[in-house]
């Protein structure tokens, strides 16, 4: 079962586009066009270099400052997160507990965030324990390939080979419903996030919930026939 973080299990007060926009205007000595950027679903190589050549520099310029820029990022955000900006999406902590006492069930993570910074927005919640391992946007810019990251994380994790519908995303954009689709996996939308009910549901995703605040049906969905 895997776990998307900003939208899907928490909300963290705006804190990643604020030091993400002090990390270009510091390195680019620009912001771009951040503030009408649609970040739902991008991992955060991929929003550095969407908003830097939006801005007008050259793809080569961009990759050698990207390093630079996602550094400072992680620095700023891990300094600015306070606990008090992360909340839990209604439903959260029952289900990740439900889900957790399975037996058979591995939960992980696929989120685009840096995994330093995925880490730090679970530490308020106490969420980590429930998440082993991950697949993040540290590991590759394409979110599309972070699945197979994940599973073969799962193998050297359980020892068992997940494959196709075995394999379960979870997550409030439509890049969530679609990511592993490549893979056969199942994905289960909700629409918790930035993104429309009306919009993950044009996506196909094999469940939609407005949030998780039914733990039975979220289990239900998630689970699958």
């Amino acid at each position: 079962m895997l776990f998307d973080i900003d939208g899907t299990l928490l909300s963290a007060g705006g804190v990643s586009i604020r030091a993400l926009k002090a990390a270009l205007g510091e390195t680019f000595g620009t912001e771009g066009p951040a503030d009408d950027y649609d970040y739902s679903g991008k991992t955060d190589p991929q929003i550095v270099r969407e908003l830097m050549t939006a801005a007008g520099f050259p793809e080569g310029e961009v990759a050698a400052r990207r390093a630079v820029t996602l550094r400072v990022y992680r620095e700023r955000l891990l300094a600015w997160l306070r606990p008090e900006d992360v909340v839990a999406k209604p439903g959260v902590g029952p289900l990740l507990e439900a889900l957790s006492a399975e037996a058979g069930l591995t939960l992980a993570l696929l989120t685009g965030n840096l995994e330093p910074c995925a880490r730090a927005k679970l530490g308020p919640l106490e969420a980590n324990r429930y998440f082993a391992f991950g697949a993040y946007g540290s590991d590759h810019e394409d979110r599309y390939r972070l699945p197979a990251v994940a599973v073969e994380r799962a193998r050297d994790w359980t020892g068992r080979a997940f494959a196709g519908a075995e394999v379960v995303i979870v997550g409030d954009s439509v890049h969530d419903v679609l990511c592993g689709r490549g893979l056969g996996t199942r994905a289960v939308a909700v629409a918790t996030g930035r993104t429309s009910p009306e919009r993950l549901a044009e996506a196909s995703p094999d469940g939609l919930l407005a949030d998780f605040s039914d733990t039975v049906a979220a289990v239900r969905a998630i689970l699958g026939p």
